[in-house]
């Protein structure tokens, strides 16, 4: 059945393209919400482990830094480019930009609401762990601070990204500040370090070390499977700059070098505990292993190290708005009739059940899953710009085969590694796997017919 103008969805045809007016430079958006997703302690404090003795630094440390920037360039590049030119040009969120490739009807699942929901897994992972830190140094109960967490948390998402940004704007300072004192204490011994030091199990981590491959895919695995999220949320976070300018300058600063700075400042804090006889004791001491987190009491005392992890986590607070704002945004598009207090409202009530529970403790579950499900997203996202010339198309009728079949394949090998089967890199081999399939489908014919949208200024 064929899909007209007038019977396009409601969340298509309401909505409309964010004004000239209200556009922002790079630096009051882009930057500094992706900046803060990559603070995140949750990110950085594990960017120096890998399976096998030696984690990330197995090879040494310039090889470490070397696959970060690869990482880095990819999450960029492939990821989140072609989201952010399409976010800036039309103006308008991912859950409409999206049918394009996934189909009017089928938008409205896939990455619509289906990013929404899965905001809340991302949510409820933030509010355990910042809640359980805490919780370590004031005297109220962690599932007390859940609650409040998340309720802020789902406030200032609903606000707007202008208010993400302005929470990220100064509280990322923290992480960064405490990043730099830790590098202070321990640059002097990086030259020292050897990869034998912690291959040979000093590090608490077993089995064989890996090749350089090995630690290049870790890496990638960690940093993209990470952002596989975000990059497709580029859509909405740079629809609010004013050009191609701002969509690159924002994503080169807020990105690459966000990912550089916090990932390769933790990889050389590592990599000076370990080259440093006495800071080395006392990580193999504490069971620290390759956690650049874990090490702030071993470089810094426990209790300066106390405050300081209390800090970080009142820091983690702009990565918990953006996944509220990016549930928002699905639900508001998605669901335009709905009232997004009450969408968003119960979003973030089952991530505070989720918080509460400790089902959400398992971080490393809940970002397999949303790492899976969007490295395809991406990937299908890119081929139909580059076979659209490099713009919107506009919606599609129905579901568009092409996209569902693309996402459908690069999920599977997403997910091989949650099911425990090997898939190095799986994020990037995701978006591959999506890229491709979309491609060939789109040349077999499988592409449904292009609807026209009524515009709107």
């Amino acid at each position: 059945m064929d899909t007209h103008p007038s019977q396009l969805p409601s969340y298509i045809t309401s909505a409309t393209p964010l004004g000239r007016d209200k556009r922002a430079p790079w630096f009051k958006n882009v930057a500094p919400t992706y900046a803060g997703i990559f603070l995140w302690f949750v990110f950085w404090q594990d960017a120096a482990q890998a399976p096998g003795p030696g984690g990330a630094l197995g090879q040494g440390v310039a090889w470490a830094l070397l696959s970060l920037v690869v990482a880095a360039l990819i999450c960029y590049s492939l990821f989140y480019l072609v989201p952010g030119l399409l976010g800036s040009k039309t103006g308008l969120p991912l859950y409409i930009v999206g049918t394009s490739t996934f189909g009017a009807q089928g938008g409205f699942l896939m990455p619509g609401f289906l990013m929404g929901v899965l905001q809340f897994g991302w949510l409820g992972v933030n509010t355990y762990f910042s809640s359980l830190a805490l919780a370590s140094v004031i005297p109220v109960p962690a599932s007390i601070l859940m609650v409040i967490w998340g309720v802020l948390a789902a406030f200032v998402g609903l606000k707007g990204i202008q208010y993400v940004a302005r929470v990220s704007t100064y509280l990322p300072l923290i992480p960064l500040a405490i990043l730099l004192m830790l590098l202070a204490h321990t640059i002097g011994t990086v030259g020292s370090f050897s990869p034998s030091t912690v291959t040979a199990g000093a590090a608490g981590a077993s089995g064989s070390a890996l090749s350089r491959f090995g630690v290049l895919a870790a890496v990638l695995t960690y940093v993209v499977g990470f952002f596989a999220t975000a990059g497709a949320a580029g859509v909405d976070i740079a629809m609010s700059t004013r050009d191609e300018r701002d969509v690159k300058t924002g994503g080169l600063i807020g990105i690459v070098l966000a990912i550089l700075i916090t990932a390769g400042f933790a990889m050389l804090i590592v990599a000076g505990v370990y080259g440093n006889t006495e800071l080395a004791a006392r990580a193999v001491e504490s069971n620290a292993g390759m956690n650049a987190f874990k090490m702030i009491p071993v470089v810094l005392g426990d209790s300066l190290a106390r405050w300081l992890m209390f800090a970080l986590a009142v820091a983690a607070f702009p990565s918990a708005c953006f996944s509220s704002f990016i549930a928002a945004n699905s639900f508001k598009t998605t669901l335009p009739q709905v009232n997004p207090f009450i969408s968003v409202g119960i979003g973030a009530a089952v991530s505070i059940v989720l918080a509460v529970s400790g089902i959400a403790g398992d971080a490393a579950w809940v970002f397999g899953i949303i790492g899976a499900s969007f490295g395809p997203i991406c990937g299908a996202m890119l081929v139909d710009y580059l076979l659209s010339g490099g713009r919107w198309s506009g919606p599609r009728a129905g579901f568009n085969p092409a996209g569902w079949i693309a996402w459908a394949l690069g999920f599977v090998i997403g997910i091989l590694p949650n099911l425990k089967i090997a898939m190095p890199a799986a994020p990037v081999a995701a978006f591959i796997v999506g890229a491709v399939v979309y491609f060939l489908c789109a040349k077999a014919g499988l592409l449904s017919r292009l609807v026209p949208m009524a515009a709107k200024s």
